[in-house]
């Protein structure tokens, strides 16, 4: 038999309410379904409107201590009845690896749904630049502002004129009708795109975009899908925000327009969902994606500057490609940042796969993958900082890192560090390397936070759902 003494600090359980300017505006959101969570994962709703009283004003009323303690002995009652402390010695149980899988499953989307109720002041440095903002609709330029990682010098177009889509239909790669998205994105000056109303825009051929633009599709709800999909072809300062990219398809064997002045023929694309071929200054920030022909997001043949985040990324095989071939040399410096993304559920291997250059892996939920999630060839530096792996069940697939198209003799010298990261379910990320402090100086792009933060940093990954004169 055992005794048990235990300890409760009401300071951890009483809490103050939230200010006015912290509530939600969220119409389901009240300050008595808000839960606290604490390191040791207690959650339970405030219910004291003012400061908590102190113990002398306790003694000095027993009738104010009278509902505290009932509470308390209801505390100890059910944890001394929890599993916790039911076992016998005849009794050691080890629970269903499976079922485990589950219950974290559970978990992390649980704290999904209670955070998603908080729509700024989460930690996620791009979200708290402007989703507080309810006058974001009228201050959309503000976005370019927020960029963060190696890509957080594409202004998109900041400086431009807003350019607002009225036709999803009548497609023409050649001669694109006004109100289009194809007619928007050829333009020669800078244009702010966005959306009037919501629309699925299926393209005949590949989006080819023109520098200085940026596709917002904040108010709306926008998908691009069923058709070929955005190509970033030797084009600056592009920023992707908001739209739904999925069932991206192969195009080519046509003339395609790419800017008011000039079309040309187009051979046969891969299906991407966004291609960057030698583009640079580049943010993709909170789209969803998912089951394209070919990679969603895919950069090579030298394009650097790149930052992809707070993205949502299902359903697909060969996620995310960055660096065209092993013999490419110019992809030597390219530089990408990957943070706040969440890599969910039917996703299989490449989040990323990195050829030469350097990678910032920062802050992202891996929550499935078959094979493997990072991976890479001819010698790239990957730094991994403050990610969350849950690794599935499949013991040959635990995991996190591939090593690929070389030798131990030569991978091991391959500069790949993993700091910070939470690994679940038997996830193990393999390092390399000697961890050249220069090296990883050029795979550094912001500062990593804990990844016990991570379901606040990702979760609002993917597209937002976000009304005019609201918080989004």
């Amino acid at each position: 038999m055992c005794v048990c003494v235990f300890t409760l600090d009401l300071s951890s359980i009483i809490q103050k309410p939230l200010r006015s300017q912290e509530k939600s505006s969220d119409p389901r959101f009240n300050e008595s379904s808000l839960i606290k969570v604490s390191k040791t994962s207690l959650k339970i709703p405030p219910k004291f409107p003012h400061t908590p009283p102190t113990f002398s004003q306790l003694n000095s009323n027993p009738k104010m201590a009278l509902p505290l303690l009932s509470l308390l002995l209801l505390l100890l009652l059910s944890f001394l009845h929890s599993p916790l402390l039911t076992t016998s010695s005849s009794d050691h149980h080890v629970p269903d690896p499976e079922l485990v899988v589950e219950e974290v499953h559970r978990s992390i989307n649980e704290s999904r749904r209670r955070l998603g109720y908080l729509s700024c002041g989460t930690g996620n440095p791009i979200d708290d630049c402007w989703r507080c903002d309810k006058d974001w609709a009228r201050n959309r330029q503000r976005l370019a502002d927020c960029a963060i990682g190696f890509g957080k010098h594409a202004i998109g177009g900041r400086d431009g004129k807003i350019y607002v889509v009225t036709e999803p239909d009548n497609d023409d790669p050649v001669n694109p009708k006004v109100g289009t998205l194809r007619h928007a994105v050829i333009q020669d000056e800078p244009l702010w795109i966005i959306f009037e109303r919501d629309m699925v825009i299926k393209l005949k051929e590949e989006l080819m975009m023109n520098s200085f633009k940026t596709i917002d599709g904040r108010g709306a709800s926008v998908h691009i899908a069923g058709g070929p999909c955005i190509t970033i072809q030797y084009v600056t300062n592009i920023i992707i925000h908001g739209v739904n990219i999925h069932d991206c398809k192969q195009g080519g064997n046509a003339d395609v327009r790419d800017s008011p002045d000039h079309f040309g023929h187009r051979t046969i694309s891969d299906g991407d969902g966004v291609s960057i071929f030698g583009g640079s200054h580049v943010w993709v920030d909170h789209c969803s994606l998912s089951n394209c022909n070919d990679g969603l997001i895919d950069a090579i043949h030298g394009s650097t500057a790149i930052t992809i985040s707070n993205n949502y990324l299902t359903h697909h095989n060969k996620v995310m490609l960055l660096g065209h071939s092993d013999t490419y040399g110019d992809d030597k410096n390219m530089q990408v940042t990957i943070a706040f993304n969440h890599f969910g559920e039917g996703l299989v291997q490449r989040m990323p796969r990195c050829r030469h250059g350097y990678f910032h892996v920062v802050n992202n939920d891996y929550t499935h993958w078959e094979m493997y999630a990072i991976g890479g060839s001819a010698s790239p530096t990957i730094n991994s900082q403050g990610n969350r792996f849950l690794a599935p069940n499949d013991d040959d697939s635990k995991e996190v890192t591939k090593h690929e198209d070389a030798p131990e003799s030569q991978w091991k010298r391959w500069n790949w560090r993993s700091e910070g990261d939470l690994m679940l379910n038997g996830a193990f990320f393999t390092k390399s390397g000697a961890g050249a402090s220069s090296s990883y100086a050029k795979a550094s792009s912001l500062g990593a936070r804990p990844s016990s933060l991570v379901s606040s940093l990702t979760s609002g990954a993917g597209a937002l759902s976000c009304k005019k004169s609201s918080r989004c």
